[in-house]
């Protein structure tokens, strides 16, 4: 099974998951004017199976993803839609606020 690394954040108002495939975590993507590193910090956190995320995910007020395997995940499971997926240098990234 693939495990990513997902990191929870939770404040008074918020449920905040960040959330990258394993192999992504601390490299810096490219593409035209945009640099966007995936960096420890922020989505460095547990290697968890992808169930085990999907549920945080289903909770979550803010979330955050980049990867192949994470962002297909959430659209298999109806969390988000195609159309919303940005491509950085190659890689699916997706994130949405719950309100």
């Amino acid at each position: 099974m693939n495990s990513v690394y997902m990191r929870v954040r939770k404040t008074i108002e918020h449920y905040v998951v960040a959330v990258c495939d394993k192999e992504l975590l601390g490299k810096t993507l490219e593409h035209g004017d945009i640099t966007f590193t995936v960096s420890e910090e922020f989505y460095g956190g547990d290697l968890v199976d992808l169930s085990t995320c999907l549920e945080h995910i289903k909770q979550a007020t803010i979330v955050n993803m980049i990867g192949e395997v994470t962002v297909r995940a959430a659209i298999e499971a109806g969390i988000v839609h195609e159309s919303a997926v940005l491509y950085i240098d190659g890689h699916p990234h997706a994130q949405w606020v719950r309100l």
